[in-house]
């Protein structure tokens, strides 16, 4: 199942922004965090997807999602302005931010050239 994040789960899993000025991925395999809000109709689009997704891709990654509206220092931080707001971050390098609704091909497509990760 997909996973929600606080910021306090996020510095743990994904970046400690507080004791790092530098990107430095806390993970340990890639990973798309999805920023959403449930009053937006794009965001229950892609809900449904990013769980079948979890569900073909398995361990090869993780998915995460943040609540903009209780989360709006890790908002603020990434600079959301429009959501659903996407970052693929991979396990090296630097992540990448995609915004709207996707579709599944389209993070399929994702996940193969930014993530390095295929279905199983």
């Amino acid at each position: 199942m997909v996973e929600h994040l606080t910021k306090e789960t996020f510095k743990e899993k994904v970046f400690d922004f507080e004791n790092n000025k530098d990107w430095k991925f806390e993970g340990s395999k890639p990973c798309l965090v999805d920023f959403y809000a449930d009053w937006c109709g794009p965001c229950k689009m892609v809900a449904p997807i990013l769980e079948e997704l979890k569900a073909e891709y398995g361990d090869a990654l993780d998915i995460y999602k943040i609540d903009t509206e209780k989360e709006q220092e890790l908002s603020a931080m990434f600079g959301i302005q429009s959501i659903p707001s996407l970052l693929f971050i991979p396990q090296d390098g630097q992540p990448q931010m995609a915004q709207g609704a996707l579709s599944k091909e389209n993070f399929k497509q994702a996940f193969a050239e930014v993530l390095k990760v295929e279905a199983k």
